[in-house]
């Protein structure tokens, strides 16, 4: 990989052949991707199964993640402020650690990216089918994946203008949700008691079930937060990248702070963790919530809520995916025709990982029980990878930024470098934890084998690179690029 080819990709994101993407989102657009972005599907059903495994130490749980979640993002942050990219973390991990880096974290993040849709789209499809009994499932499914493709295939602007709404509902709907929430514990709502401490100590105390419940609820939580790397890929097809990226990095912590350990602070003082309730993922822990109130068509409001978090899911995951192969390809780390880019927009990679994500549903109907299990153990652990490499491409690249170009260290690592290593630790934390619960180990290995292989893959492919560059004749470097991007 020539330093030639990179330099184009970190200015917004090249094609196979050179077309640049569009840089059309506008700074309204990346804002409230920032702010709804952290506000996933996985909070509103997620958090009631990791609420009856921790109890009230659940809040503990989301803020020790939490606070791993906001060293990433800072990390992260540094590094696509100083070089805004659409492959974002992929090609951080490229300069600071190898091309075979790059690829390892490139081809793991859409792997995951394209599962994720269609898990969003089954989950989202469950809802209407709750509403429309008469219409299959997998119809909805086809419905939305060929909405949100052809959305995407249209130009970045559509993504934006679709993420600008989803996530003023999201946002909304949270901070709806708080607000009764804070009048409920003060006994404010009629008809409602003040619960005053009674659900954090009783039953069991904070801590009902010790240290094992506390491990359940972090994991639970930690994988709640996957989705907020993609502010940083849409910040390549935005108008100010760097400042953009630079306000959504520094928003961060009182976002986290208050959609996630607020969300679970408000659900653990109102709700007893043992509601049997709880755990049923059907209902999720703010429906739950709400009809613990008496608050009449609680239900039918939150599915709407969560059917919105799924679609903007599914739709930020299409464009993360199509973005991140549209990268790997421009710096000649897979297939040509992926990277091809037509009107600002990589669509075949659209189109590619649109239907590998119909075709992740599918399997779900025919293999349950096999293929789409294995699929799901394999993402599994899919984002500690990716954070590892992120913290791994920051340590290096930081001190190279300090010694080149200082000027471009708009945002900073706090406590450099220590708090890179904390992370890191926290990260090796997670992994070992979740060796010893049963229920995380498959994942674990499955998530191992797939990066081994990645990586092995990325780094044949960097030594067949390198003798193709060492061979080539002296002041060929034309043909030493061309040979970088094919």
């Amino acid at each position: 990989m020539t330093r030639t080819t990179l330099d184009k990709e970190e200015v917004s994101g090249t094609s196979a052949g050179g077309s640049p993407l569009s840089n059309s989102l506008k700074q309204r657009h990346l804002s409230m991707i920032a702010l709804g972005g952290v506000i996933g599907a996985g909070l509103f059903v997620g958090s009631g199964a990791a609420i009856a495994a921790a109890g009230p130490s659940i809040i503990v749980a989301y803020a020790i993640s939490g606070a791993l979640v906001m060293l990433v993002m800072r990390m992260l942050g540094e590094m696509s402020a100083a070089n805004p990219a659409s492959g974002s973390f992929s090609v951080h991990a490229e300069r600071a650690i190898g091309p075979w880096a790059g690829f390892t974290a490139g081809w793991s993040f859409w792997f995951l990216l394209c599962v994720a849709v269609g898990l969003e789209g089954i989950g989202a499809a469950k809802i209407m089918h709750g509403w429309i009994p008469s219409v299959p499932e997998w119809g909805f499914v086809a419905l939305f994946m060929l909405m949100f493709c052809v959305t995407n295939l249209i130009s970045v602007r559509n993504f934006g203008e679709f993420e600008f709404w989803f996530a003023a509902l999201k946002i909304g709907a949270i901070v709806l949700f708080l607000g009764i929430g804070v009048l409920a514990i003060a006994g404010v709502l009629p008809d409602n008691e003040a619960p005053g401490l009674s659900n954090l100590t009783g039953q069991g105390g904070f801590f009902p079930n010790g240290s094992e419940g506390l491990i359940v609820g972090l994991l639970a939580s930690v994988f709640a937060y996957g989705g907020l790397e993609t502010v940083t890929i849409a910040a390549a097809e935005s108008e100010h990248p760097i400042q953009g990226v630079a306000k959504a990095v520094r928003t961060a912590m009182w976002r986290i702070a208050i959609f996630y350990v607020g969300s679970m602070a408000v659900i653990v003082t109102l709700v007893p963790w043992d509601n049997p309730a709880l755990p049923n993922p059907d209902k999720g822990s703010y429906v739950v919530t709400l009809e613990h109130l008496g608050l009449p068509a609680a239900g039918q409001i939150m599915n709407v809520v969560v059917l919105i978090a799924l679609l903007s899911a599914m739709n930020a995951n299409i464009y993360g995916a199509s973005r991140m192969a549209g990268s790997l390809v421009s710096r000649g780390q897979g297939p040509k025709a992926l990277g091809k880019v037509s009107g600002g927009v990589p669509r075949v990679a659209v189109l590619t990982s649109s239907v590998f994500g119909f075709v992740c549903v599918l399997l779900s109907y025919w293999y349950p029980e096999t293929l789409f299990a294995w699929l799901l153990n394999i993402i599994g652990a899919i984002i500690l990878v990716v954070w590892f490499f992120i913290a791994a491409a920051q340590l290096r690249m930081r001190a190279k930024l300090q010694r080149e170009a200082p000027e471009k260290l708009v945002v900073k690592m706090w406590a450099y470098p220590y708090l890179t290593w904390v992370a890191l630790a926290g990260m090796a934390t997670v992994f070992v934890l979740m060796a010893r619960e049963e229920g995380t180990r498959v994942q674990l290995y499955y998530t191992g084998g797939l990066t081994v292989v990645l990586a092995l893959t990325g780094l044949a492919l960097q030594w067949s690179r390198s003798r193709g560059t060492a061979a080539a004749p002296a002041g060929d470097t034309a043909g030493a690029e061309a040979d970088a991007k094919d």
